[in-house]
């Protein structure tokens, strides 16, 4: 039984793309950090095309080592060849956007860690797993690493699986270009040629561009080096050529290549080239092994090529694909896909798991991000705050006790180091932005007039905003509230943040059963789209399905919503938890004064001790996460 439907074999690396675009890589000042290397990327492109993907790679005993590895996990790749190496660095690549046409970049790859993959590391029992191993040029030029490809591709066809080449030809990587010619993609090299041509029977599928096959071939006359290829290969060739699309050529290969096998391309914007290729592969990949004719397979690829081409970052500028079928439906809007908000929406919200891993489809989220309520309490001090929200966060993570579906939010003005704490922890981490208690709302001074502020946030931090509102809020009122919200909305889609839209009806005027409604598809027209929605308790079920309709209306990939408690009784919360528990949509609370609020009175006023604060608080946690999980299991 094939478990697995790819694995690609060779470079892993992290990349630091330079977030300044169209000047030299020596005055770009900040960078953005990505997962790269050719098979990386294509592992993490054809996983969020639905295909079960793996990479073999190493990576080193370090910071980005690991990193590589979670987010792979993260996208949904499987790690099991991935192998840590304790004595190398994992491989860095430094790179900008110049312009369509220079994309200069530096690689850090001197005995680098998938440089160090072997014959050990290859599997038998994991390759026979596979419908297909894909394997890149790179790991070709050197003795230790072409054994462990060549090793590798031998298992595959041993078992029946199919073999793909992507030429990925890197002049430098093969030691016929220097250090400062990362963007050089052709050197003449007979030695290079001889290397390719002794390898190409392997495989099933092999891929370039024309300067690709021209070192392939050994010729730098396209239709003469694709017969060079032919004639010591039988795979198809796919010839990828730019903005002229691609071709395939199953057999001979004729005079012309518009003579081959084509699939439509798209009229868009080149803004990045860097990466496209792996894009082009995972799409093409993924109509291979789905049995698709080539010039459906050939339009996935190009349709997946553009959007490379159109984003910042490789692996982050592949489609899922959700994604890829409502562009290939809808067609071309505008050429600079990065700016086509619907396309974009879909893109963010059908790849967020790669941006911040865990399931979450369960949450029971423990708020202590209070301040003004805590602030008011008798012997408060800033320091005692502080020290309060650690022992919240203590008893978050003794509930919590590694499972997922738990959480927290905390503030960072007064809960800084419990927050800092959380990052790493497996909880779901809520940071709030309002001022406590603004109407109209305003922002913590911390995040600027700008919401600039966010750039300095941990990555999976989510943005949460309360917003005291009311359908019959006055014009100005109304219209300074959304866009407060909407800025901030904006700021967090740039910084890679999610973001939680809170609102709270009740506390400016009555409520009805289409009172939430009506603010969800208020925000909605104004172009915000939360990732979470966190609603007040709705005491009937036509009200929660009044919500849900005006959120399904306009985001069908929603995160979901949690209930809010405004420190309600327990009794009183699992009344509500029961009426919202019957919608899938709603996937848990996130309750905090019922949990802390009269232990965090008993501890200022020294009446306990930090124990008995943590005990009592994880006891009361745990209780509503028991209520929730009752309700949830008695609807379903």
């Amino acid at each position: 039984m094939k478990t697995l439907d790819v694995i690609t074999i060779g470079r892993s690396s992290v990349d630091l793309y330079g977030s300044q675009i169209g000047g030299r890589l020596e005055d770009m000042g900040s960078f953005a950090k990505y997962i790269g290397g050719s098979p990386t990327n294509i592992a993490c492109g054809t996983a969020r095309l639905g295909l079960k993907s793996a990479v073999i790679t190493r990576v080193g005993d370090e910071h980005m080592g690991r990193f590589i590895r979670e987010q792979l996990a993260r996208e949904g790749v499987v790690t099991r060849g991935v192998a840590t190496d304790p004595e190398r660095l994992t491989a860095l690549v430094i790179l900008g956007i110049r312009d369509e046409e220079q994309f200069p970049l530096i690689f850090y790859r001197e005995n680098c860690a998938d440089m160090a993959l072997s014959e050990e590391d290859i599997d038998e029992g994991f390759i026979a797993q596979t419908r297909s191993v894909l394997a890149t040029g790179t790991h070709l030029s050197n003795p230790r690493t072409a054994a462990a490809v060549l090793k590798a591709l031998e298992l595959a066809r041993k078992h029946g699986a199919q073999t793909a080449l992507d030429i990925d030809y890197r002049p430098n990587l093969w030691g016929v270009a220097g250090h400062g010619d990362g963007e050089s993609r052709f050197v003449e090299s007979a030695a290079v040629t001889a290397k390719l041509q002794a390898t190409l029977h392997l495989f099933d599928l092999i891929v370039g561009t024309e300067e690709e096959f021209h070192i392939a071939g050994g010729s730098t006359d396209t239709v003469e080096a694709l017969r060079n290829v032919r004639a010591v290969s039988g795979a198809v060739l796919v010839c990828k050529r730019g903005a002229r699309g691609a071709v395939a050529f199953t057999g001979a290969i004729p005079d012309s290549l518009d003579d081959g096998q084509t699939g439509p391309g798209f009229p868009i914007e080149v803004f990045n080239v860097l990466g496209a290729g792996d894009g082009f592969f995972s799409g093409l990949m993924k109509g291979w092994l789905d049995g698709a004719d080539w010039p459906t397979a050939l339009k996935y690829a190009n349709a997946c090529g553009a959007f490379a081409v159109s984003r910042h970052g490789c692996t982050p500028a592949y489609p899922s694909l959700t994604e890829l079928e409502f562009f290939l439906e809808r067609g071309v809007i505008r050429p600079d896909l990065r700016n086509d908000a619907e396309l974009e929406q879909i893109h963010w919200a059908t790849n967020r798991q790669g941006r911040m891993g865990g399931d979450w489809t369960t949450m029971r989220v423990f708020a202590f991000d209070h301040r003004k309520q805590l602030e008011d309490m008798p012997g408060y001090t800033l320091e005692k705050g502080g020290a309060f929200k650690e022992l919240c966060l203590k008893a978050a993570l003794q509930v919590a006790d590694g499972q997922g579906g738990h959480g927290i939010l905390c503030d960072n003005r007064i809960g800084k180091r419990a927050l800092h704490a959380a990052s790493g922890t497996g909880l779901w981490i809520g940071r709030p932005c309002e001022w406590p208690s603004s109407r109209p709302l305003e922002l913590e001074p911390e995040l600027g007039a700008d919401c600039g502020g966010l750039e300095a946030w941990a990555r999976e931090n989510v943005v949460k905003v309360l917003c005291f509102c009311h359908p019959d809020d006055d014009a100005a009122t109304r219209a300074a509230q959304e866009a407060t919200v909407k800025r901030l909305f904006q700021a967090s889609r740039r910084n890679g943040l999610e973001f939680l839209l809170e609102i709270i009806p009740s506390k400016v005027a009555p409520v009805d059963d289409m009172t939430t409604a009506t603010l969800i598809r208020q925000f909605y027209a104004i172009g915000v789209y939360p990732d979470w929605w966190k609603l007040e308790p709705m005491t009937t079920e036509a009200a929660w399905q009044n919500a849900i309709a005006a959120i399904e209306d306009h985001d069908r990939h929603t995160r979901g919503i949690v209930v809010l408690g405004l420190d309600a009784p327990e009794a009183e919360l699992a009344a509500s938890f029961k009426v919202a528990a019957a919608f899938p949509l709603v996937r848990g609370f996130a309750v905090g004064r019922t949990i802390f609020g009269e232990v965090a009175r008993d501890w200022l006023a020294g009446r306990i001790g930090d124990d008995e604060a943590v005990a009592r608080m994880a006891e009361r946690y745990a209780r509503l996460c028991a209520i929730w999980d009752q309700a949830r299991a008695a609807a379903a």
